[in-house]
């Protein structure tokens, strides 16, 4: 019988998506290291048996062209956040093998505090954690892993502890916390080590098939182009310099002391919340089984007028009430004054997406938001305004447009601080979205207890503002 050698079936035959004509060969450079990764984490699939639910996770770096080579799930993740967005495809499919693959200038620098809160939980997902003691992609730019006296681009005269601290070892600082599973550091320099730098790779992920929890496989790997080395020499230097620094070890292995994770899809169960907020006194939808039409929001205005919050509260509201809802905010640095806006959608499916492009409604606090996103709502739509900040009538033919004076309303009450409950009764009038009773509770339990009948106050006030309109008193 002969050892047929041929490509992990977990890599592209040929890898159409690289730019240019050569298909057959990765865009690396000789000698890099991640060539060597890539083929050891594609045996470790295949022979596990697991490509078809494995989703790679690739962010800012070198790393980022995972997607060229792998045959599975790939999801390009900004600059340092690929642990949060890690734990977000594991939390949504448990039964599917993830894996962050990082370099030290992404993992260890910009996401230093993602990958330390990722472990600290034990998510249960596989990061490769590339070192090659700086950032190699965008310019050879010194890493928090540059070793001490290392010339980089951007300390050309080496880096000192004195001016830029100690290099980082992420695989001991992370081996502190009780929640990882396993942890090693390898080298990609002899032989017998790159053997077993492939073995950790395998123990990681198998660690994570098995639920046990987070692993990490930390592996200091050449990088010619940016040390200025020949590939053999590169390889030399991990020996003769970075293996001083960052020593091959077991940084922890509690693979056998460990049982089982269960995985249960991340499910917000709407009950438990409301008991929980003290809203047990308070039903959900009267008819459990209508169906709502996905509704698009947008709340616009001035930082301080409680837009934010208004839609954070309509969105938790929504999820009360046993919708899928998402609440996406906007705002300048400013804590008063400056602008502000959130998106808010509420379906009773699946949301794909929390940006909202084309409202179905806007609830707009002052001319400015007016005038940006009043063009933007879909035909047959609703504009709810604050005519009180609104110094020229506003109209279009195509939309139902109502004017309420939020500010003015609220102020008669005694305060500008429930200018937002204004227009939360003018929007509950408008579109009926959820059972009164069900907003009064949410209501109450919004903070300190002088505030509740002003709010609530406010709130009937809202209402009874645009019943008078439908009614043709104003």
């Amino acid at each position: 019988m002969k050892d047929i050698i041929a490509k992990p079936h977990s890599l592209y035959d040929r890898f159409e998506r690289k730019p240019g004509p050569e298909k057959g060969a990765t865009h690396y450079c000789p000698g890099c290291g991640h060539g060597n990764l890539h083929k050891f984490i594609g045996e470790t699939l295949d022979e596990l048996g697991v490509r078809e639910r494995t989703i790679f996770v690739s962010p800012v770096g070198c790393s980022v062209f995972g997607y060229y080579y792998f045959n599975c799930g790939n999801i390009q993740a900004p600059h340092g956040r690929a642990p949060a967005v890690a734990t977000a495809v594991k939390r949504a499919h448990p039964d599917s093998v993830v894996i962050c693959y990082q370099g030290d200038g992404d993992l260890a620098s910009i996401g230093g505090n993602e990958i330390l809160q990722a472990a600290n939980r034990g998510e249960n997902f596989t990061v490769i954690f590339v070192n090659n003691a700086l950032y190699g992609m965008t310019g050879g730019q010194m890493a928090p892993t540059t070793l001490i006296g290392q010339k980089t681009s951007t300390s050309p005269l080496g880096r000192s502890v004195e001016n830029e601290g100690y290099p980082m070892r992420m695989a001991e600082l992370l081996a502190q916390l009780e929640a990882p599973v396993y942890i090693e550091r390898c080298h990609l320099d002899e032989s017998s080590h790159v053997l077993k730098t492939r073995a950790a790779i395998r123990k990681a992920i198998q660690a994570q098939v098995d639920g046990k929890g987070f692993s990490m496989v930390e592996v200091a790997s050449p990088c010619p182009t940016g040390w200025g080395m020949e590939p053999l020499a590169a390889r030399e230097w991990i020996t003769t310099e970075m293996a001083k620094v960052f020593p091959a070890h077991v940084a922890c292995d509690r693979r056998k002391e460990r049982t089982a994770r269960t995985n249960p899809r991340f499910v917000a169960d709407a009950a438990q919340i409301r008991e929980a907020l003290g809203l047990v006194g308070t039903c959900l939808h009267a008819d459990p089984t209508t169906e709502h039409r996905t509704l698009r929001i947008v709340f616009a205005g001035f930082g301080g007028q409680g837009v934010l919050s208004l839609g954070m509260l309509v969105a938790r509201t929504g999820m009360l009430e046993g919708r899928n809802v998402s609440w996406l905010p906007s705002y300048g640095p400013e804590m008063r004054g400056g602008t502000a806006n959130c998106s808010v959608v509420l379906s009773d499916k699946r949301i794909g997406s929390p940006v909202v492009s084309t409202p179905d409604v806007l609830v707009a606090f002052n001319e400015p938001s007016l005038e940006k996103f009043g063009p933007l709502v879909v035909p047959g739509g609703t504009v709810l305004y604050d005519s009180s900040f609104v110094s020229k009538a506003w109209d279009r033919s195509d939309v139902r447009v109502v004017r309420v004076p939020f500010s003015s309303m609220a102020n008669d009450l005694g305060t500008s601080r429930v200018t937002n409950m204004v227009a939360f009764g003018a929007l509950h009038r408008l579109l009926g979205l959820f059972p009164p009773e069900l907003i009064r509770g949410q209501i109450r339990g919004l903070g300190k207890r002088v505030l509740v009948d002003i709010n609530l106050s406010a709130f009937e006030a809202g209402t009874a503002a645009v019943r008078e309109v439908e009614e043709g008193v104003k």
